[in-house]
């Protein structure tokens, strides 16, 4: 089920984003909601489960840890987890520099799922939402390039192929690791959703106006990941994972 999820994820983001992909606000609305629903379900779901850890009180530095990492991939990535896709081309980013920064990215997501043990919890739906808008910027930008047609379509379905594949290797690794370490993999991740959410939603708006229908999206996010919150089981403080 899981493994279905996150590569299901992926297909229909870029299947999405090949055929909607000029859309361009579709996307950036797709986005803003998923960075609301990741950054609540970071606050509320990820950041609860590392703190009340026994490793809890020194895990800050792997959450800015996570933070940093995310900083680096982007260098790859060019800002595609959050949306800079619209000046990018065949000439400034190298796909191969692409598949590097997302696989890496997925693929650190998906080691803590090794350790997840409700098929559809909050973190899984968490990494679901956020596949979706990316890998819908992902299909527009490897399948409406100028120069698509001259081109095998072979390496861009390579690029999909290997991130739609990258959570469920980081899962798989995640099997041979100790349980005990769940809560430092989970701050890595945390400190990559917080900083790629919290870059969505915080954004300067074109001339710092206040732009009701972003704050109305991070709201409906928000909601979405607080319901979901409501009605799931929670482990009881102190719990290791």
């Amino acid at each position: 089920m899981t493994v279905v999820l996150l590569i299901l994820s992926v297909i229909t983001g870029v299947f999405l984003g090949k055929h909607f992909g000029k859309k361009e606000k579709l996307a950036k609305n797709l986005l803003i909601l998923s960075a609301g629903f990741l950054i609540t379900i970071c606050l509320n779901e990820v950041f609860p489960q590392v703190y009340n850890s026994e490793a809890g009180s020194s895990l800050g530095i792997f959450v800015i840890a996570g933070v940093l990492l995310q900083m680096i991939l982007e260098a790859l990535t060019k800002g595609f987890e959050h949306g800079h896709f619209h000046h990018h081309n065949e000439h400034n980013i190298l796909p191969v520099a692409l598949m590097v920064g997302l696989f890496i990215h997925a693929f650190i997501e998906g080691i803590p799922l090794a350790n997840e043990k409700e098929h559809l919890s909050p973190y899984l739906l968490g990494i679901v939402f956020h596949n979706l808008p990316i890998s819908f910027i992902l299909g527009a930008f490897l399948f409406n390039r100028k120069n698509e047609s001259k081109t095998s379509p072979y390496p861009s379905l390579l690029i999909v192929a290997l991130f739609a594949l990258a959570s469920p290797m980081g899962m798989l690794l995640g099997n041979y690791f100790n349980p005990d370490l769940q809560p430092y993999f989970l701050a890595i991740v945390g400190g990559i959703f917080l900083h790629i959410s919290s870059v969505i939603i915080f954004e300067s708006n074109k001339n710092h106006n206040i732009d009701w229908v972003k704050i109305g999206l991070v709201i409906i996010g928000v909601s979405l990941a607080l319901i979901m919150h409501l009605f799931h089981h929670h482990p009881a403080a102190g719990h290791s994972h």
